[in-house]
């Protein structure tokens, strides 16, 4: 009987675990921040927490542009082992790039020639190169765009990706090629973990070959000190910029100060490709969105490991009725500097009591964490203390449960039912037999 009711103790917090290991974590929190915007989207993450610190439009859908290649960069580094591996440069790849209206970058200077993996890399990344992605898609996709383009809608599902859809490796127009700031984000985040990736978006002047008169050089001004001007901003590490008439200016672009770090995603900022004098919008704003978070949020420990949250009911307890929880873990996020206490709110997602035994630790349910009314995260809240299991509490409630189960309910009519029909018919068949004695007896 033990056996049987430490077995079915711990099913209940089995479901709770399952429960709290798949749940998806609320992060939809916007600050206030008075910095002038140009941008129709936006979406600021710090990236040591991945916590979103400033969301506009976040999901709708934008044109990105040239950030198209960034999936371009995934989808073609993880086709490689080895960075060296030459790749002819061919003219139907420079023939397809200015029959399609695009221009080349200087990739075509090589035709005949060979270039590596990590060259083509580049060369697609700083200058924006359509001669280079070309090389490469057609490389990755044996010859057919298509394929390259397969694999970069397959990647951006796997990724979680659900509103962003490639119709090529470039970033020009189409109105079925499209994404989102938190696609950007995904999309973007997944990148810095492939080699080369960081470093190639952070160099602003690459050399092909030692003795190359003409460099490649990145056209994100925010990390070119020499040619950025008033765009340059000192604590930009990367990563890329775009435009065209229908997407605007667009902008992924990360900075890093003090042992904190940003992305800040802007989408559909004014642009007129046929001005010259086309303010760089979405540099400006990033460079001072992150001057905003430098400045005026922190990390912060609003609760730790020890802070009371509420308590659970317990049945089946020896001697408590409920259970102190706690956060799991202590609960570090970002936050404006200067906030207070009462800003943070931490709400139980269940009151429903909860089956003994329950171990000093153990998972009891999730919490929601606001700030002023605001979800941004989920939490675990433990179990304070152990709980111990009382056989006899368990076993009357097993047996009340069987009681008043409706199978039991449904069991007990059957029988009723059939008990009725028996002595139904079993007084149906005397009456007769007595019947047919005495016509017998006649």
């Amino acid at each position: 009987m033990r056996r049987w009711i430490r077995i079915l103790s711990v099913i209940p917090a089995l479901v709770i675990l399952f429960t709290c290991v798949f749940s998806a974590p609320a992060s939809a929190l916007s600050f206030d921040c008075d910095v002038e915007q140009y941008s129709d989207s936006m979406l600021m993450v710090n990236l040591d927490t991945g916590m979103e610190v400033y969301v506009k439009d976040a999901d709708t859908k934008r044109y990105p542009a040239a950030l198209t290649k960034i999936m371009t960069y995934i989808v073609a580094a993880e086709h490689f082992d080895d960075f060296d591996t030459q790749i002819p440069v061919k003219q139907s790849c420079i023939d397809a790039v200015l029959n399609g209206g695009m221009t080349c970058s200087g990739v075509d200077w090589y035709v005949g020639e060979s270039l590596t993996v990590e060259a083509l890399l580049y060369a697609m990344m700083l200058p924006a190169g359509h001669d280079a992605a070309m090389v490469l898609a057609d490389y990755v996709g044996e010859g057919k765009l298509q394929t390259f383009v397969d694999l970069m809608n397959a990647k951006a599902q796997e990724l979680g990706c659900e509103n962003t859809h490639f119709t090529n490796p470039f970033g020009v127009h189409d109105d079925n090629h499209y994404t989102t700031a938190r696609d950007l984000y995904k999309i973007t985040k997944y990148a810095m973990g492939l080699p080369l990736f960081s470093k190639i978006c952070g160099t602003p002047t690459y050399y092909v070959k030692e003795d190359d008169d003409v460099p490649f050089i990145t056209t994100n001004w925010m990390i070119d000190s020499g040619r950025g001007g008033e765009y340059y901003y000192v604590y930009a590490t990367g990563v890329k910029n775009g435009s065209t008439q229908e997407a605007g200016r667009c902008l992924v672009a990360n900075a890093v100060y003090d042992g904190y770090a940003y992305m800040c995603i802007c989408l559909h900022a004014p642009y007129d490709e046929t001005k010259d004098d086309n303010e760089q919008y979405c540099m400006i704003e990033a460079a001072n969105m992150f001057r905003w978070a430098f400045l005026n949020l922190s990390f912060v420990t609003p609760v730790t490991k020890d802070t009371p949250i509420c308590e659970q009911k317990v049945d089946h307890a020896w001697d408590t009725e409920s259970v102190l929880l706690v956060p799991e873990t202590d609960l570090n996020v970002i936050l404006p500097s200067g906030y207070s206490n009462g800003d943070v709110k931490i709400t139980p997602d269940s009151s429903d009591s909860v089956s003994a035994p329950i171990g000093k630790g153990d998972i009891v349910t999730t919490a929601t964490v606001s700030y002023k009314g605001e979800p941004f995260t989920k939490i675990n809240l433990v179990s304070n203390e152990n709980v111990g299991v009382s056989p006899i509490l368990y076993t009357t409630d097993a047996i009340r449960g069987v009681l008043t189960s409706p199978w039991f309910l449904l069991a007990v009519g059957l029988v009723v039912i059939l008990f009725i029909v028996y002595v139904s018919v079993s007084s149906s068949y005397a009456k007769k037999r007595k019947k047919d004695k005495r016509n017998h007896s006649r």
